[in-house]
């Protein structure tokens, strides 16, 4: 089922191929959590030229941008819904219809580790143009939402209550799927922390999920597999060792369950290939994706 293809292409600033793969991997541990920015740094500046590779690596949204928020093709606007069960009993989101009247197939968007970031917001703005309503939840809303930068995103989200937070995102799955412009079709994606937290929506939706793009997450629970109803298209960077470790035994699962899944792969890519706000992104590789994602989504949610 596995595909690997060519992809190659880097932003002409900051391209990766002068980024030492030590600092990727660094950096990978840094977005994780599992190191702080002061240790990230210091542990970079022990490569020859590694703290300018590190300070290169740090996200800049303004080159995020692709669809403008004033876009004439989406109305985009900030909305609350209920969320019981989860960490303050209710949520905001970013949802952004296409023009017209609708109704539309929908698609919940699911952010990284550190909430509801402009990259994110700008991939909810990507599906409307492509004719999906899309809802991008900010898991930090009931810590008072996303702080404006990163590194203080990742710690609020770290300190919530983790299964109340998966709990929020189950719940923009269903009110984005009931909403009065939804035609009723749900699909989810979702990247790093959300392409898991997409994985876990397939086990606890059933039925109810209709198509899922896990970008490079954490394989679900093997005990729940089998609850897995929606087809699934799954994309993976080469350099991606903990979440990739992980694919056989995801595969072997599926393969006993009889889940409809595709899995891709992408050579030369980083952890994080699609957000084009930092050099981790590979463009080649980002619009393949990018265009098997739109492509699986049209099939699935007609």
């Amino acid at each position: 089922m596995g595909k690997t293809e060519s992809a190659a292409g880097d932003r002409p600033a900051l391209t990766q191929g002068w980024i030492d793969q030590r600092v990727f991997d660094l950096y990978d541990e840094y977005c994780h959590g599992r190191m702080d920015r002061r240790s990230f740094l210091q542990a970079c500046a022990a490569i020859a030229g590694g703290l300018a590779m590190a300070q290169a690596l740090m996200p800049r949204y303004a080159e995020a941008q692709t669809i403008s928020f004033t876009d004439e093709r989406i109305k985009a606007r900030y909305v609350t819904y209920p969320s019981e069960g989860g960490n303050s009993g209710s949520m905001r989101g970013y949802l952004v219809q296409p023009s017209g009247a609708g109704p539309f197939p929908a698609v919940l968007v699911i952010h990284e580790n550190r909430g509801l970031n402009p990259y994110i917001e700008d991939v909810a703005r990507r599906l409307a143009v492509e004719g999906f309503l899309a809802l991008a939840p900010d898991g930090l809303s009931p810590a008072g939402g996303y702080p404006g930068n990163d590194d203080d995103g990742r710690a609020l989200q770290s300190g919530l209550d983790q299964a109340k937070l998966r709990t929020d995102m189950l719940n923009g799955a269903r009110a984005v799927k009931a909403h009065a412009l939804s035609t009723g079709k749900l699909g989810a994606t979702g990247f790093c922390w959300g392409g898991s937290t997409t994985n876990f929506l397939a086990t606890a939706l059933g039925a109810d999920l209709q198509a899922a793009v896990p970008f490079y997450g954490a394989a679900p629970e093997t005990a729940a597999i089998p609850a897995i109803r929606a087809p699934l298209l799954i994309h993976y960077a080469e350099h991606d060792e903990r979440i990739n470790a992980l694919w056989p035994g995801y595969e072997a699962a599926l393969k006993a369950s009889g889940a409809s899944y595709e899995m891709h792969q992408y050579p030369g890519t980083q952890h994080g290939f699609h957000n084009n706000s930092t050099p981790r992104y590979q463009e080649a590789a980002a619009a393949l994706a990018w265009t098997r994602t739109i492509g699986f989504f049209r099939r699935h949610l007609a």
